[in-house]
C-alpha cells in the first residue's frame, strides 16, 4: 500500500488531531514505516519540528477518522486520565446491510475472545462493553449507524453491530461479504475538556462510495454535531 500523507484536523499547543486513513494499522506490518505510528513519527515530527509525539488512543486498521496525538508526556497523562474516566465523548459512523434486531437503543454485554482474532458479545454484565446507537435508512436493506460507545473495548462497535445481525459493510473479520471499497467504520466526532477548555471536532468520512451517496451525506449533515442528537438516557 502506498503511504498516504496524514491530514491535520487541528494543531494546538499540546496536541494534534489527525484524520487516520482507513486500512492503516497502528504498527508496521510488511513494509517498514507503513504503520500509523511510524508515519506520525516521520511526517508530523518533521512537518512541525517536534521532538516528541504520542498517540493517546487507537483505531482499528479498517477504521478511518479522528485520532489525538499529544506533543508531550504531561498531555499524554492528561488524556489517559480523561479516557480512563470516560470523559472523552466519541461518536462513530458505520454502514451495514440487512435488517437489525432493533433500529436504535443500547447494546451491552461482556466481551471475550472468539476465533481468528474475533471477539463475541456475552449476556453477562461483569465488565460490559456499552454502546448506544441510532440508525437511519439510506438505501433498500442498507442503514447508516451513529454509535456512541461508553466504554473502550477492542472491536467494540464491530462486535456490537454484529450481535444485532448487521455486521459492518466491508469488515474483514465479521462480514463474509467483502465486495466493497472499504470497511465502513469511521471515527466521526470527539468532545472533551482539557485544561479547562472545551474541544469539539466533527469530521465526515473523506473516502467510501457508500459514505458519499447523496442519501448518506444528507443524513450525516443532519447528525452534525452528534452530541446534539436525542440520545436516550442510560
Amino acid at each position: 500500500m502506498t503511504e498516504q500523507s496524514l491530514t491535520i484536523v487541528d494543531h494546538q499547543a499540546d496536541f494534534l488531531v489527525i484524520d487516520k486513513p482507513q486500512d492503516i494499522g497502528f504498527h508496521d506490518e510488511d513494509n517498514l514505516g507503513s504503520g500509523l505510528f511510524s508515519q506520525i513519527k516521520t511526517q508530523l515530527k518533521a512537518q512541525f519540528s517536534l521532538t516528541e509525539l504520542y498517540p493517546v488512543h487507537r483505531l482499528d486498521k479498517m477504521t478511518s477518522g479522528l485520532i489525538i496525538v499529544a506533543k508531550n508526556s504531561a498531555t499524554v497523562r492528561a488524556f489517559q486520565q480523561l479516557f480512563e474516566q470516560h470523559q472523552v465523548e466519541k461518536y462513530y459512523l458505520a454502514i451495514a446491510e440487512g435488517k437489525p434486531k432493533r433500529k436504535q437503543g443500547l447494546i451491552k454485554g461482556d466481551m471475550e475472545k472468539s476465533r481468528r482474532g474475533m471477539w463475541k458479545l456475552l449476556r453477562t454484565m461483569d465488565n460490559p462493553a456499552v454502546s448506544q446507537f441510532l440508525s437511519y435508512s439510506i438505501a433498500p436493506k442498507q442503514r447508516l449507524y451513529l454509535i456512541k460507545p461508553h466504554s473502550g473495548k477492542t472491536h467494540q462497535i464491530r462486535v456490537a453491530l454484529n450481535s444485532i445481525g448487521v455486521p459492518i459493510l466491508g469488515d474483514p473479520l465479521y462480514n463474509t461479504c467483502m465486495n466493497t471499497d472499504r470497511g465502513y467504520l469511521h471515527a466521526f466526532a470527539l468532545s472533551f475538556n482539557l485544561n479547562d477548555r472545551q474541544y469539539q471536532y466533527c469530521l465526515p468520512p473523506s473516502t467510501g462510495t457508500v459514505f458519499h451517496n447523496t442519501s448518506t451525506l444528507e443524513i450525516i449533515e443532519q447528525l452534525t454535531p452528534p452530541w446534539q442528537q436525542q440520545w436516550p438516557k442510560l
